[in-house]
């Protein structure tokens, strides 16, 4: 069964349910599930309504009747068909536990998703690539040649029609121009308990200040690095006798799990931005 997902957000306001349930109700649409959440800080409305495509009205002309429908009620909104899938590309460096995650959750169904093709700025992952039957494309950069890497980048995401792009362990440090032209569709893991730890080695960080917990933190990437809304977020118990070298595997574990997670919410249309914050809608529906 197809389905259609509309994500909505506008300022709190009396009616709102009744009003944006009725829209779909009057063309006869049925729903299959709606989750609503109020900021009442900011007054502040979020709504996720998920509907049976019943093939009943064009794609094109719902959107175009509920543009004129959530301009009167100063809606934004956003929304996804379930048979037009997610199409991601991976980000990778040498670190092969998070990208090999994804293509695995990919190849096994846990990911609805497509991963046409794999990027990185060294080669060591061009054997995993053509495990997976995936294209490889080899982009070294440096300080100098970073604006004609990025360039290489996108060319790649437009001739594969990328939709979202996963730092999947990718130790580079996009440009402030790369992520605003994909703002909101770049997810990055961060090898740490977001906001604590951050720069090189954070677990080595943390076995020198004795902790008993670890982490890891998926965000979309921002200009400001490791300061993205935050999507997902993971922690383990660790215990005094546990080497750096424990904590590094017990953390990749972590970044497999908090990323994956932070990618099937993104691809599932399950996740609104709102400032630096996110709300994360609940999974299974």
């Amino acid at each position: 069964m197809n389905a259609i997902v509309f994500l909505i957000q506008c300022p709190d306001q009396k009616g709102l349910v009744a009003g944006i349930t009725s829209f779909f109700s009057e063309r006869d649409f049925n729903i299959l599930h709606c989750q609503q959440y109020t900021d009442v800080q900011d007054s502040q409305y979020f709504m996720r309504i998920k509907l049976e495509d019943n093939g009943g009205l064009e794609h094109s002309l719902l959107e175009q009747q509920f543009t004129e429908f959530a301009t009167a009620l100063n809606l934004t909104w956003s929304v996804r068909y379930s048979d037009q899938p997610y199409r991601v590309a991976l980000l990778v460096t040498r670190a092969s536990h998070c990208p090999y995650d994804l293509l695995s959750r990919e190849l096994e169904g846990e990911l609805k998703c497509e991963i046409p093709v794999v990027i990185g700025n060294h080669n060591d992952l061009a054997g995993m690539a053509k495990q997976f039957n995936k294209p490889f494309y080899h982009l070294p950069i440096t300080k100098e040649t970073k604006p004609q890497q990025e360039a290489q980048i996108n060319s790649l995401l437009e001739e594969y029609d990328i939709d979202l792009v996963v730092m999947a362990r990718y130790m580079q440090i996009l440009s402030e121009a790369f992520v605003e032209q994909h703002a909101g569709h770049v997810i990055n893991i961060h090898h740490g308990f977001l906001p604590a730890f951050q720069g090189a080695k954070p677990y080595h960080q943390a076995y020198d200040r004795g902790v008993k917990i670890i982490g890891a933190t998926s965000h979309y990437a921002t200009a400001d690095l490791d300061e993205g809304p935050i999507i997902e977020q993971g922690v383990e118990r660790v215990m005094h006798d546990n080497s750096p070298e424990d904590l590094v595997m017990i953390g990749k574990d972590i970044e497999r799990l908090v990323l994956a997670k932070a990618v099937k919410a993104h691809i599932e249309h399950r996740i609104i931005i709102s400032g630096r914050r996110t709300i994360v809608f609940s999974e299974g529906a």
